[in-house]
Order: structure tokens, then sequence, then C-alpha cells
């Protein structure tokens, strides 16, 4: 029973110390991946890492990590030359399978998420114009509210009016619109206008849905998070993709 007793206490202590060194060598490694995260994608700040399932030097050693996650208060983005801020960008990696020589990786699924407050968004938009959340059954179908002096967000997209008719018919009015947000080729938002009421000329509003019309390009996020979906949220736009053998450059 003595000799079991001093076993069982060794095979506790020798546990102990697999435990302590597997989750040592996890904080330096999730530490690592950040500041290579940093660099590489040229980051403003140092995002959150996690590397999730146990044991993790088994994982190393078979060079496949279950999941990690990344995580970032705000990126500074462009949009068409505009610096936006993007907060909540989120990176959910699966499957990730580390090559032979540790120098790059790929993920078997990686889910990206994001967000662009409407304040933030204001940076991006035409000159003149404001979106807002348009209330929760127009927010289902993808629709938010651009309110704006049209005339103002003609001039700042070099939009010409030349028979005046939009200058003449609306001067300096302030109009409510909206317009339905989609995604296109992962990193492009764009923004159509549906419904344009309350204009006094026929057929104004359909000229004016053709007129104005946003295409943004968001650059800067990190290259594992690939947008494909923007949902219209009450505190701003809400991104959300998911790839599959994506590459972990860096």
């Amino acid at each position: 029973m003595r000799a079991l007793r001093i076993l069982l206490v060794f095979v506790v202590i020798i546990c102990g110390l697999f435990v302590a060194a597997d989750r040592l060598a996890l904080h330096y490694a999730e530490g690592k991946v950040a500041d290579r995260i940093q660099s590489s994608q040229g980051l403003d700040s140092k995002p959150d890492v996690s590397v999730k399932g146990f044991p993790f030097l088994t994982q190393v050693a078979a060079k496949s990590l279950d999941e990690v996650d990344v995580g970032l208060d705000h990126v500074t983005a462009t949009a068409d030359g505009h610096a936006v801020r993007v907060t909540d960008v989120k990176a959910v990696l699966k499957d990730v399978r580390i090559d032979s020589s540790f120098s790059s990786a790929t993920a078997g699924t990686a889910d990206g998420s994001a967000r662009i407050s409407y304040a933030d968004l204001a940076t991006a938009v035409p000159k003149g114009a404001t979106v807002s959340y348009a209330g929760a059954a127009r927010a289902a179908k993808g629709q938010v509210k651009v309110s704006g002096k049209v005339t103002e967000v003609m001039r700042a997209m070099h939009i010409d009016d030349p028979s005046g008719l939009v200058d003449k018919v609306l001067g300096n009015k302030t109009l409510t619109a909206y317009g339905t947000v989609t995604m296109s080729g992962g990193d492009t938002l764009k923004l159509r206008l549906d419904d344009v009421a309350g204009l006094p000329v026929p057929g104004l509003a359909d000229q004016i849905k053709k007129l104005v019309k946003s295409d943004m390009k968001i650059d800067g996020l990190p290259s594992a998070v690939k947008l494909s979906k923007v949902t219209p949220a009450q505190d701003g736009l809400r991104f959300t993709g998911t790839g599959t053998n994506v590459p972990l450059e860096g």
C-alpha cells in the first residue's frame, strides 16, 4: 500500500508538471502569435489570441490546432481612402493545420465578424449624408435610413445635374430615404436607395435612386476575417463571413 501511495503521488506530480508546462507553452505561443499577427497585418494594437483544446503540446506535435480565436477591440481600416474605425473584430479559426516548417498555416474554416457604428460610418459616406438605424422591420430587410441634402451629396459624389431639376426642386431641403446595404467581393459595402418618398416631381425619386449610389471598399482588416454579409443593427452595421481553407499569412 505504501508503494502504491508513493506511485500515485509520483503520477500526480508528473501530471501537474505536464499541465504547468503545457499552460506555460500555451501562454508563450499565444503571445508570439499575437505579436506576429500585429506586425504582419500592420495593426494598431496587439490582438487577443486564445488557443482552445487540451493539451496544447500534443496539438503542436501533430501540427494541428483545434481552434484559435483572434479578437481586436478595433482596427483603423480605410473605406475609399477615408479612415474608418472598425470595432468588435473577431475571427474563429478551426482545424488549423500548420506546415512542416511552422512558417504558415491554413484554417479549415474561419468565421469572421466586425462592426462599424453609424457614427464611424459618417467618415466614409458621401458628404452631406448620414446613415442610421431604420427600425427593426426595415433592418430585417437589410435597410438603413439615409438622410441628407441631396444636392450636397450629389456634389460630393461628383454627380452632374445638367437640367438643374434636382437643385431647382429640392434646393437645400433635407430628405430621408431608405436604402439596402449588401457586401460584395468580401470587402465592398454597397448602398442602394430603395425608397425616396415625398418628392413633388413625378419620376424624380427614380432619378435620385439611379444617381445616388455608394460603393465603399473596406481595407485593413486582418486577412483571416472574410466578410460576406452585412446586417443593420441598432449599434451600427454588423459584418459576418465564413471561409474554408483560409491561408493564414504572415
